[in-house]
């Protein structure tokens, strides 16, 4: 109501503007007596320690769910009664002193000595669900790398990202649409402590950004002894568009990751130069990392004195980079426009032509081709890796094109297979078995195949009795936390309760969980429909399935999948059957790989690089049904698992798909499902449990990271580490030694000349008493050129109909006698393989500094 007044001026009765709230926090003041408990939860120690977890759990079992157990908010919301009873109880006081001395006693322990020290940046990390800057695979595999680095004593520092909104969670709408919500982490409750100066300010990070400086709050994770290091732009001080660098892992467009990419590689350089963090390796996880090699070749330019080519040897002999993708159409691409915005001024840094930039990242130098990541990190890192040993392979395929003139099998790219936290993914559980029938000194030594083979000392009915107790725990799980989620989705709630009675802990279970890419083909179960409805409606052998997966919100054929297999699972005959669980994370990632009964994996060969969700299921007693592709090429073993063939019987995908789904059909009906229900009066299946231990004793020991951080340290960081010391030793004299030799190579290069190549073999033949094989004479005059020449002959397997050579071996002759700049080399070599080949001659520069061909990749085919 409104009232005038006698000057006429009307008044209004209620007049406010709208506040603006801001987040007020109040947390619980935790007596003295609970103070370890802040430190505990403040480290991810606590995600692998059965003990820490449970001791949270018994503090307040309500809050412990609420909180989608993250031990932050749960001492957040500790009540001072709460507390107080706490105090007063005996027991737990003493499992909270248990817990600490552990901890102490875990953290107490220095890194190994003798060991090279690491960088390692990564784009993502998955190391639990409370920290949500994972996507997939990727993450989970570097959260389990930094786990096992600090379990192994290794000095290693991290660098990556805090996301505000991190990936997305998955909703299912009515129709069985994916939709993704980012939903805002509050770092307030997050298990992680931000970076700050001297006099309590927080530490701002400042990068230098196109035409702006970029500031980055810097948030340190604590993974046991391992620090990793994220920084957040989502700075007040920052414009909008550089607040949300971090806001979103791989959202956003082009221009959105190039910022990504630049901040992680320049700015993860500058953190650690900040901070007085110096290592001896610097590891580059996929090549979203690669530009930490730009900073650091600016660093040794100008701050250490070096020139362009004298840096990058130093760069080259302390750097990995570990590709994760098995298609060229994986890998970043960026126009040139792009990369001159952001990288415009480091060819001044750099002290080279624009041109000679951006052919670093050029598979075929001087021309307009889009500037690869990838190819960077190759050009600037001495050793690359894949993560499999098939995925190796093709990744020499991959990359060929950067070293011409060389074949993909004589490529130094290597291969570390992937392997998963034992700690982690192993249920508490199937860590019963490991703690009361294998050795004291398991977990220091999980390669140990002497010690996993006790598991066939172990009576049968135990391991039956351990796997079905996790398996009920999965169907409760899935009963309990998704009825409310179903309840939205199902027109009616008669359905759900179908659906949920449906779940059936007696029949064979198999699991299929992982990113909805087309390539994963969880589409090929769906080939025969009435075929599989024989199969999950068999009364005497129920079958049933559990997908879940999320698809990139750019992927619609991803989506599409989904929906398709949401809308089959609700047709009559697959109602309860062929269950879709939605928002797939770390945490329902656990419970299938320990709950089902056989882990299902069906991508396209040679598609799937590693793979690591089948690992965990190997390691918690769950059978593997898998094309051989990834790690599985290699980790199958008869009686351990099950497998589609690595041939590829057609030329077109949809007969491959048609074929390879009834295989799958008939493994589960002949050979599976009859083996799963063979089970004596007690219920026990025999022949089963024989399966899970063979794959316990045989196949679990290998795939664990305790291994794969091995190899990493046998195959390539204890190689660059002695290499590096001999490049820097002396004021970098080596690297100076070398990029001089090279410079002089590259100079001279045109200019030698071939005076003699003699191919009578059969005159040489009868001098050395070589049959059957290479014989010849080359005379080179390498005139001014200082360095040494190499000359080899490549014998191939020619195919004129494709004009494709395939690389059977090559033989180095043997330099005789040198003459002035004349060098005289002969060969006279026996060949084995019978059969019509074809050769060629080519030199190569010779040194023996260099580590591997590829560094020098100099080729001249001579006639």
């Amino acid at each position: 109501m409104k009232k005038t007044n006698n000057n006429n001026m009307i008044i209004e009765t209620s007049h406010a503007n709208t506040p603006t709230w801001k987040d007020l926090q109040v947390h619980s003041v935790l007596p003295e007596q609970l103070l370890p408990l802040k430190e505990i939860v403040r480290n991810l120690w606590w995600t692998w320690n059965e003990e820490a977890k449970a001791l949270f759990e018994v503090m307040d079992p309500a809050v412990w769910e609420e909180s989608d157990k993250n031990p932050v908010i749960l001492l957040q919301s500790l009540t001072k009664e709460r507390g107080e009873e706490i105090i007063k109880d005996e027991y737990l006081m003493s499992r909270l002193q248990i817990v600490y001395s552990k901890f102490n006693e875990y953290m107490s322990e220095k890194p190994t000595n003798g060991r090279p020290s690491i960088a390692y940046f990564s784009m993502e990390y998955g190391m639990t669900h409370v920290l949500k800057i994972y996507s997939g695979g990727l993450g989970v595999l570097a959260g389990d790398y930094l786990k096992e680095a600090s379990d192994s004593n290794v000095n290693m520092t991290a660098v990556g990202f805090l996301y505000r909104f991190g990936y997305f969670t998955q909703w299912l709408a009515l129709d069985g649409q994916q939709i993704a919500r980012y939903e805002a982490q509050n770092f307030g409750n997050l298990p992680i402590t931000m970076v700050r100066n001297d006099d309590g300010t927080p530490f701002v990070h400042e990068v230098e950004f196109p035409g702006r400086n970029v500031k980055a709050h810097v948030w340190k994770v604590a993974v046991g002894r391992i620090n990793l290091y994220l920084m957040d732009t989502d700075v007040e001080s920052n414009s909008d568009e550089d607040r949300s660098i971090t806001h979103k892992l791989y959202g956003g467009d082009w221009e959105n990751r190039m910022k990504q990419e630049y901040l992680l590689g320049i700015g993860g350089m500058q953190l650690l130069e900040k901070m007085g963090i110096e290592k001896d390796i610097y590891h580059m996880n996929e090549g979203h990392a690669a530009l930490i090699n730009a900073e650091r070749l600016s660093y040794y330019i100008n701050e250490k004195g070096l020139s362009f080519n004298q840096a990058k040897e130093v760069v080259r002999a302390s750097s990995l980079y570990t590709v994760h993708t098995p298609v060229p159409a994986g890998h970043d691409l960026f126009e040139e426009d792009m990369i001159s915005r952001y990288l415009g001024n480091f060819a001044n840094k750099l002290g080279i032509s624009w041109q000679q930039l951006m052919d670093m990242g050029r598979e075929n130098p001087g021309t307009n081709e889009r500037f690869s990541m990838s190819v960077f990190a190759l050009n600037t890192a001495q050793e690359a890796n894949g993560v499999s040993l098939l995925h190796g392979r093709v990744s020499r395929s991959m990359f060929q094109p950067v070293w011409k003139g060389y074949f993909p099998e004589e490529l130094h790219v290597g291969h570390v297979t992937n392997g998963i936290h034992l700690p982690t993914w192993s249920s508490s559980t199937i860590k019963s078995i490991f703690n009361n029938h294998f050795s004291d000194t398991f977990y220091s030594d999980q390669s140990n195949l002497d010690i996993w083979s006790k598991i066939h000392d172990v009576a049968d009915e135990e391991v039956w009795k351990l796997r079905m107790i996790l398996k009920k725990r999965l169907v409760d799980y899935i009963r309990y936390e998704f009825k409310e989620g179903w309840l939205k989705n199902q027109a009616d709630p008669r359905r759900l309760m179908t659906v949920l009675d449906g779940v059936n802990p007696d029949a064979l279970i198999i699991g299929f969980g992982r990113r909805f890419a087309t390539y994963k083909r969880a589409h090929l179960l769906f080939t025969d429909l009435d075929r599989l409805a024989k199969i999950v409606n068999n009364p005497d052998r129920p079958v049933q399935f559990i997908f879940t997966g999320k698809a990139h919100p750019a992927d619609g054929g991803g989506q599409n999948l989904i929906k398709q297999i949401i809308e089959i699972s609700r047709r009559p005959e697959f109602l309860g059957k062929i269950i879709f669980l939605e928002n797939y994370d770390m945490r329902l990632a656990k419970r299938l790989v320990s709950g089902v009964d056989v882990w299902l994996n069906t991508p396209t060969r040679p598609l799937e690089a590693s793979g690591t969700s089948g690992m965990k299921a190997a390691m918690n007693g769950v059978l593997n049904l898998s094309v051989l592709d990834g790690w599985w090429y290699e980790g199958h073993r008869d009686g351990a698992g099950w497998s589609l063939t690595d041939e590829r019987d057609y030329e077109d995908q949809e007969f491959q798909d048609s074929f390879d789904a009834s295989t799958i059909y008939s493994l589960i009906e002949n050979e599976i499902a009859p083996l799963y229900f063979d089970q004596d009066e007690n219920g026990c299946a025999h022949g089963w449990v024989k399966y899970v231990k063979n794959s316990l004793a045989e196949i679990a020991p290998i795939y664990t990271t305790k291994r794969m951080i091995d190899d990493y340290f046998s195959k390539f960081y204890n190689v660059l580490a002695k290499r590096s010391k001999l490049i820097v030793k002396n004021d970098f004299a080596k690297a100076k030694e070398i990029a001089a030799w090279k410079e002089d190579m590259v100079a001279n290069w045109d200019k030698f000349e071939v005076l003699k190549v003699d191919y009578d073999c059969e005159q040489h033949a009868n001098k050395k008493g070589v049959k059957n094989g290479l014989c010849g004479q080359v005379v080179i005059d390498k005139k001014d050129m200082k360095g040494d020449l190499g000359v080899e002959c490549v014998v191939v397997q020619y195919d004129s109909s494709t004009n494709k050579a395939e690389f059977l071996d090559s033989y180095d002759f043997d330099l005789v006698k040198e003459e002035g700049s004349k060098l005289y080399f002969e060969m006279h070599e026996s060949l084995h393989n019978p059969g019509l080949h074809q050769y060629a001659l080519r030199v190569y520069p010779k040194n023996a500094d260099l580590p591997h061909r590829m560094d020098f990749a100099y080729i001249r085919w001579i006639h």
